[in-house]
């Protein structure tokens, strides 16, 4: 799939433009980049099927530079656009608080082409005298050009999964066994790389189709039992080929996390065993290895969910057998934020509704942005009292799934929500959110939000602390008392499931069921294809150790309305 590498590509160009001062051009670029971002489907299968002009953002010229790329692998207008601004853009711009514009005066005042050049300059206090920017913004600058540099080469879990599983599904035909490995199946929010392990006994065949598939951009090494490809957009993949009596070993081995190995390979120790990648060993006699849950067994251990294998007390809970029984990605049955062109979406509510019914949800809620958010659609109630009108009329067309009508308000500054109580009382879910004044003290945006969750109205804090991996940085906020009272005001706390957020995090998914706080799985769907997204929730779920009952989209529609009904 080049989706990811159009996408960025795209976005690189509408920075360009917009560093020229160009209008309209970046906000068509950026639309298309998202939309192609997102897409649930590889964009060379559009390409062939002449589909493109479908895509929506994508006209007629958008649509001949996808072409280009998916046949050269370049893009012309791009290659232009650099030459008149030869900066690292990318790395620049992954700097919080510096937007084109921003990035363009420091390259014209400062000549600052990368981030090294930024550093400097910051360091030596150059960059506090433009105009525009001042001490502060120096000072988030340093401080957020280490938090540029720790993002290295690591990719998005929600676009790398279903690229890696595209390859699974290529081989599993012509090996016996195959399996996810790595931080990918531990389903990490981010991905250095991709591990997959098989059992075959056409090992030259196998490692000659791995090498030679449509996406590979280089091969970096060949060997018989072992396989690494660069695919085109970055990410690496290796391919290890484990014999059937090592595979459960191999797999848990390959698996990780290496604070888990080491701590599992010191209980062995301890059992005069030995635990490597081709078995649990006595003496020299092999006794596990085959399966990976006779390896856990052996050494005395409750087999632990991968997405549980970060040694944090996973270890010692096995030992009891006390794991948890984890929600399961089956278990959510809808989903508890999308938007629809009544906003800022892409698609009509009857498109999200057929999708949501394809993927099996029995229930969903429209969350479109009112109020004050103006560039995302924020509606007027009296707007939003015209979409009411339709989901009504869907209420009664569809009557396999329940429909909500809800919308998604702004926390202003000082805690208060954007919109009146009277406008809040007339919604059947009420989501809260902070959108702008992100860079406030710990005690003021505590506070902030407290006071926000203490409106009787709210019945979610959606996407709380603000972050966007690799883009932002987590709002300055004491989640345990976050946490607390949300609890006593009977108020979820969303795990945002939208790849680029995934907010909350897993480390703090475990802090709010340890203090009985109730969670929400919203994917923030824009468009059709975003509703997939709920499965990385309940990733990051599982990672937080949830159960089934920790998460309300687990309720039946019934028990909802009564959570919802407070």
């Amino acid at each position: 799939m080049k989706n990811k590498e159009i996408a960025k590509i795209f976005y690189e160009i509408a920075d360009l433009y917009e560093m020229q001062d160009v209008q309209f051009k970046p906000r068509a670029y950026r639309k298309a980049a998202q939309n192609i971002e997102s897409l649930g489907k590889d964009i060379e299968e559009v390409y062939e099927q002449d589909e493109l002009g479908n895509i929506p953002g994508v006209g007629e010229s958008i649509a001949e530079e996808i072409v280009e790329y998916v046949e050269t692998n370049t893009v012309e207008r791009l290659e232009k656009l650099k030459k008149d601004m030869p900066i690292d853009l990318r790395s620049l711009s992954s700097v919080e608080t510096l937007g084109p514009k921003k990035i363009k005066d420091l390259y014209n005042e400062l000549g600052i082409k990368n981030l090294d050049d930024l550093e400097n300059a910051a360091k030596e206090g150059k960059i506090r005298h433009l105009e525009g920017f001042g001490k502060k913004t120096e000072e988030n600058i340093l401080e957020n050009i280490a938090f540029a540099r720790e993002k290295g080469d690591r990719f998005l879990l929600g676009y790398v999964l279903p690229e890696a599983k595209e390859i699974v599904e290529k081989l599993e035909k012509k090996v016996d066994k195959i399996e996810l490995a790595g931080s990918l199946r531990r389903m990490k929010e981010t991905i250095g790389d991709v591990d997959i392990l098989v059992v075959t006994n056409k090992s030259s065949k196998i490692m000659d189709y791995f090498t030679n598939m449509d996406r590979v951009e280089k091969v970096i090494a060949k060997g018989d039992t072992k396989s690494t490809i660069r695919l085109y957009g970055g990410i690496q993949v290796d391919l290890r080929i484990v014999k059937n009596e090592s595979f459960g070993s191999a797999l848990q081995y390959f698996t990780g996390s290496k604070d888990h190995n080491v701590k599992l390979r010191k209980i062995a120790q301890n059992n005069y065993f030995k635990l490597n990648e081709y078995g649990l060993f006595k003496k020299d006699a092999r006794i596990a290895g085959k399966k990976e849950k006779s390896v856990y067994s052996k050494l005395g251990l409750d087999w632990i969910p991968p997405e549980l294998r970060e040694n944090r007390g996973e270890i010692d809970i096995a030992k009891k057998g006390n794991i948890p029984d984890l929600i399961k990605y089956d278990d959510v049955k809808g989903d508890l934020q999308m938007h629809s062109k009544w906003s800022d979406g892409s698609n009509t509510m009857v498109e999200m509704v057929e999708e949501s019914r394809n993927i099996g949800h029995s229930f969903i809620a429209f969350t479109d942005h009112v109020g004050s958010l103006k560039v995302a659609g924020g509606m007027d109630k009296k707007e939003w009292e015209k979409q009411g009108k339709k989901i009504d009329k869907l209420k009664e067309k569809y009557d396999d799934i329940t429909i909500f009508h809800g919308l998604e308000a702004n926390i202003k500054k000082n805690g208060e929500l954007d919109i009146s109580d009277s406008f809040l009382n007339e919604a059947e879910v009420v989501l809260a959110s902070i959108h702008s004044s992100f860079r406030m003290d710990k005690k003021e945006m505590t506070n902030r939000v407290i006071k926000a969750i203490e409106n009787r109205y709210v019945n979610i804090l959606s996407h709380p602390t603000g972050r966007k991996i690799q883009k932002k940085e987590a709002i300055n906020l004491e989640l345990d008392k976050v946490f607390n009272v949300a609890k006593e005001n009977n108020v979820a706390i969303e795990i945002n499931a939208y790849p680029e957020r995934l907010d909350l995090n897993d480390v703090n998914v475990k802090r709010a069921i340890d203090q009985k706080v109730k969670l929400s799985i919203g994917t923030d769907s824009h468009r059709k294809d975003h509703l997939r997204y709920y499965k990385l929730g309940i990733a990051v779920a599982r990672r937080g150790w949830a159960q089934k009952i920790d998460v309300i989209n687990t309720y039946s529609a019934r028990n909802l309305k009564k959570f919802l009904n407070k």
